[in-house]
């Protein structure tokens, strides 16, 4: 492997707030969209690659702003790291460093994450915490708790969570651990301590969303012993060392939801590939229910064509297998041409309604109390310019920009540009009319051709 530290520029740059895409709504879109792998199976199999003292090589990797910090945390800890295209290669044989830096954590919670694999393979961690969140609180206690649970001794002092392992063998003991919450970050990161530890973990109200199985498939790949990722009930049998492996990571199934309500709104006919049909449940269900038919005509492919209209519905937030809180925002942007009354009731987050107000900057017609917004659908949207508050709200504006009429402009791209790989040119390539005006010398370094696209 070649001894490289870093990762192809991503746009994370505080400068990237300077460049806004413009979008000229009305155009339908048409044809093959490639859909890349997720972003929260990505930052968290990075992590779960410090478990392996050889090489891990991880395909379908999207060109992300959060995973070109990630790399950055790793690189911090002495791991190596190269890129080509979507392969993604790291060799954490020697990990210099049992302490992330400040400046890095901060911007990236899910580095957080990596205290779980650092403390199993070191028997020391050190973590900055990673500071609050636009969409609300997410406390690490539930990580904390269950690491101590393992025999970790933690202390969080000038904000820095302090762990490490009493006794000789430096090894985590397995524990039965109750998450309060089906909390995603902490299943994952005690079912990589755990695949170190001596004996067996066993973790209750775990979380089953497709990503904790992908990794725990990964941690799997990789010889550990992981039974139940994907029910609430995960046991981990512990082993003394995990080995090199390649691993593909799963499609994004916000991505491919995303693209599904961009064809939606525009009335448009799209094939997307490669999806995972099943991760998408309860996003194709209200699809359907609002009058948009979408066919799983071969395999790893969805094909959505255009509604006449579209119909309200009334959509409640919950962890998974229910509705994704990630597609929330976009979905908001949708009803909003819907015939009729939607009630949106967020209950997985506090704060992650921000969007409504923009919305309404282009002529949306929604109300917000508390955690709940009714939506009153509208003829139509105009265009206007609004500011993205967090990745989730940027892509609903893109979406509602799609059928404006006349002119949007989004600012707040650094958001967007966490996750999702490069929306803006996979639109250009369907034919939307949209384009990002001042971009920086990085977002030019990671634009290369995508013909891949409509292969």
């Amino acid at each position: 492997m070649n001894p490289s530290t870093s990762l192809p520029d991503a746009k994370i740059a505080p400068e990237a707030d300077s460049s806004v895409l413009q979008i000229w709504g009305g155009h339908p879109l048409r044809g093959h969209v490639k859909i890349s792998g997720a972003k929260n199976s990505a930052l968290v199999i990075m992590a779960g690659a410090l478990l392996c003292p050889g090489d891990c090589r991880i395909r379908n990797v999207p060109l992300l702003a959060d995973v070109e910090r990630m790399g950055q945390v790793l690189s911090a800890l002495g791991v190596q790291l190269t890129r080509q295209g979507d392969i993604l290669d790291i060799n954490a044989s020697e990990i210099k460093t049992s302490k992330a830096p400040y400046e890095l954590v901060t911007q990236l919670r899910a580095s957080f994450f990596a205290i779980g694999a650092i403390l199993a393979r070191l028997g020391v961690a050190q973590m900055p915490l990673p500071g609050g969140c636009a969409i609300g609180a997410r406390p690490v206690d539930l990580h904390v708790r269950g690491l101590q649970a393992m025999g970790a001794e933690v202390q969080i002092e000038h904000g820095i969570c302090n762990a490490y392992v009493p006794g000789s063998s430096r090894r985590l003991k397995g524990a039965k651990i109750y998450l309060d919450i089906a909390s995603v970050g902490a299943t994952e990161n005690l079912m990589m301590a755990a695949t170190l530890a001596e004996g067996e973990t066993i973790i209750e109200n775990a979380a089953r969303e497709p990503e904790v199985v992908d990794l725990a498939n990964f941690c799997n790949a990789m010889g550990a012993k992981i039974k139940g990722a994907g029910t609430s009930r995960i046991i981990i049998e512990g082993v003394p060392k995990l080995h090199s492996v390649d691993y593909s990571i799963i499609p994004d199934r916000i991505e491919a939801g995303t693209f599904l309500l961009a064809a939606a709104i525009t009335r448009s006919e799209l094939i997307l590939s490669p999806v995972a049909p099943e991760h998408l449940i309860p996003v194709i269900a209200k699809l359907r229910d609002i009058g948009v038919t979408i066919i799983e005509d071969k395999p790893e492919h969805l094909h959505i064509l255009p509604a006449e209209t579209l119909k309200a519905t009334d959509i409640e937030t919950q962890y998974h297998p229910g509705f994704p809180t990630d597609m929330q925002a976009p979905f908001m942007a949708l009803l909003t041409l819907a015939e009729g009354d939607s009630v949106i009731n967020e209950s997985v987050f506090e704060n992650r309604l921000r969007h409504a107000s923009e919305l309404n900057r282009l002529g949306a017609d929604i109300r917000v109390k508390g955690n709940a917004a009714f939506v009153r659908g509208v003829p139509k949207l105009s265009g206007a310019p609004v500011l993205g508050t967090d990745l989730r709200a940027s892509a609903a504006l893109v979406i509602a920009g799609l059928a404006a009429e006349g002119q949007t402009t989004i600012q707040g791209l650094q958001h967007l540009d966490r996750g999702y790989d490069r929306l803006d040119m996979k639109l250009q390539q369907l034919g939307a009319k949209i384009l990002r005006v001042g971009e920086t010398s990085a977002d030019a370094e990671i634009a290369p051709s995508i013909s891949s696209l409509s292969s």
